[in-house]
Parts: C-alpha cells; structure tokens; sequence
C-alpha cells in the first residue's frame, strides 16, 4: 500500500470513528427530577434520567438562595429523598456529575402524592 493509501485509509476510519462518537452522544441520557410537597413540612424528590433509569446513590442538595446547603443527601435505592421543606425560599439540585445538573425552585413544585 502506498503513501497516499494508507493516508486516505487513515483518514476514513478517523472520519468513521468521529461518527460513532457523534452518533453515541444522540443515546445519551438526560437528568430528570421530580419533587412534591407530600404534607405541610415534607418534600419527596425523585431523580433518574431521560432513558428511564433510576439514580440511587446520585446527591441531592437543598440550597437556600444565599447559596447555604439547608439539607444534603443521596437519593435511595427507589432513587428518592425526602426532607423537611425549609422556611423561606430554596431550590432542590439534583446533581448527577459534569452536564447532568438540574435544578427545580420551590415555587415549581407542587403538592401531592409523592412521585412515582
């Protein structure tokens, strides 16, 4: 094989390769969380991601607008956390690592029966 073949092979497995890399981040799989004021003092979140899979063990804060961490955790092996609301204004952080970070505001989230 010559110089300018094993150039252009070179090249198309290169090009072939950038595709599958391309085409593999279209499965990716996004965050997602759920939040419901279960009773008059008591929160229940839910995370998981896009694709339908849970998140046990992936952390969730409670911050306050001030940027204080008001409660921390870990989301159970049902991939929930339930915590005392706080007083004042907050939002949940659902953190599952570098671009798989959601927030939801207090005002978001509703009453009801917890996630499912």
């Amino acid at each position: 094989m010559n110089r300018r073949n094993q150039s252009a092979r070179w090249a198309g497995q290169t090009l072939v390769g950038m595709v599958l890399l391309a085409g593999s981040a279209a499965w990716a799989h996004n965050p997602v969380i759920e939040c419901k004021q279960v009773s008059a003092d008591t929160i229940v979140c839910r995370g998981g991601f896009s694709d339908g899979s849970l998140a046990p063990g992936v952390k969730l804060d409670v911050v306050g607008y001030d940027d204080k961490v008001l409660a921390a955790g870990k989301l159970g092996k049902d991939s929930t956390l339930s915590f005392k609301k706080p007083k004042g204004e907050f939002f949940v952080l659902f953190d599952a690592g570098p671009g798989h970070i959601v927030e939801v505001d207090h005002a978001e989230i509703p009453t009801g029966a917890a996630p499912k």
